[in-house]
């Protein structure tokens, strides 16, 4: 069986590491390392490159690394300047050097909870939706919408001015599109259905 789980750990830390490889200012830093940690390094590069604004356990469990490993090679591709890191409530979320803005940082962080994301989806593809929509939409309590919104709010996605309106929606769709893979199966379905509804006027 740990032969099993060890295999599986090494086929998902190659397939990230393929992407980690691929940034040249990663393959620099490597010189003398044992070949098991400079995969594991680029494993994590190439993990948040496809899923930034990751937190610490999603980038561990994801890659099926040990706490103390993946503390370890964060604190070093944090202190290279490789990746950066940013708080957002409970959690450090995770992110490739100088790829993101503060927007879309921040904005990363809320498409990687459930109802925020849900919310924001909702919301892009009925602007006219109100809070009672939103959590018939996403079966949870009107209570439960309107503490997201507030706090939506208060991080620039989401104005509650006259209803609720997704900030700078361009940007929160190019994230939801780029990155759909890496939410849920709702950022995949809105990916898949976005030409529906996002016009474009040339």
């Amino acid at each position: 069986m740990s032969d099993r789980v060890d295999e599986e750990k090494r086929a998902t830390l190659r397939r990230f590491a393929a992407l980690g490889a691929a940034t040249p200012f990663v393959g620099s830093l490597r010189g003398d390392e044992h070949e098991s940690t400079s995969d594991a390094r680029d494993a994590i590069v190439g993990y948040l490159a496809a899923t930034p604004g990751a937190h610490f356990s999603k980038v561990r469990d994801d890659l099926k690394l040990g706490t103390g490993e993946t503390q370890h090679h964060l604190k070093r591709l944090l202190s290279d300047g490789v990746v950066e890191s940013r708080r957002d409530g409970d959690y450090r979320r995770f992110f490739p050097a100088g790829r993101f803005g503060e927007f879309e940082q921040t904005a990363l962080g809320y498409l990687r909870r459930r109802t925020p994301r849900g919310m924001l989806i909702e919301l892009l593809r009925n602007p006219d939706a109100t809070g009672s929509d939103l959590a018939a939409a996403l079966d949870v309590s009107r209570a439960t919408v309107s503490n997201y919104a507030k706090d939506l709010d208060a991080a620039g996605l989401l104005s509650r001015e006259d209803g609720y309106r997704v900030e700078s929606p361009e940007t929160v769709i190019t994230l939801l599109l780029r990155y759909a893979d890496s939410f849920g199966e709702d950022a995949a379905t809105f990916a898949s259905d976005a030409d529906r509804f996002i016009r474009f006027d040339p």
